[in-house]
């Protein structure tokens, strides 16, 4: 799926790579839930965060919003696991009848996790496996 980037967006990439030196793949400008939701390169989570969470702290700072950040995934099972963490994520199985469907097995202890404060979590995983893979909806199992 062709993602289409607002120049927000754009901007946001630039200075998230520029603070961070980790690559971003998506960005997404969340006015909702006040947080800019990006896309992490498969293997640079690490140096996106960085030492005790001081990079994306400092780009917390200067976009002045709250920052959430999920690992690409080459599948939709392990994109979806991805936008759900820190929630132990067991296994992720598509349904596809009219709709395409995740149902992400998440840790019982997990789930307040996996959904969020306000649903905050499961509708910024939802609408970005929406935007990747043309996931229509996440169901916790």
């Amino acid at each position: 799926m062709r993602v289409t980037l607002s120049d927000e967006a754009r901007q946001h990439i630039a200075l998230f790579e520029d603070v961070t030196g980790a690559s971003a793949v998506d960005c997404v400008v969340d006015e909702t839930h006040d947080q800019v939701l990006f896309v992490v390169a498969a293997g640079e989570m690490g140096q996106a965060i960085g030492p005790d969470g001081r990079r994306v702290n400092r780009l917390e700072d200067r976009i002045g919003e709250d920052v959430e950040l999920v690992e690409d995934a080459p599948t939709p099972e392990g994109f979806v696991a991805n936008a759900l963490a820190p929630a132990a994520v067991y296994n992720v199985t598509l349904s596809e009848n009219d709709d395409l469907v995740a149902y992400a097995e998440v840790d019982h202890a997990d789930h307040g996790a996996a959904i969020g404060v306000n649903g905050r979590n499961i509708e910024a995983a939802k609408r970005l496996a929406n935007r990747h893979f043309d996931v229509d909806d996440i169901q916790l199992t």
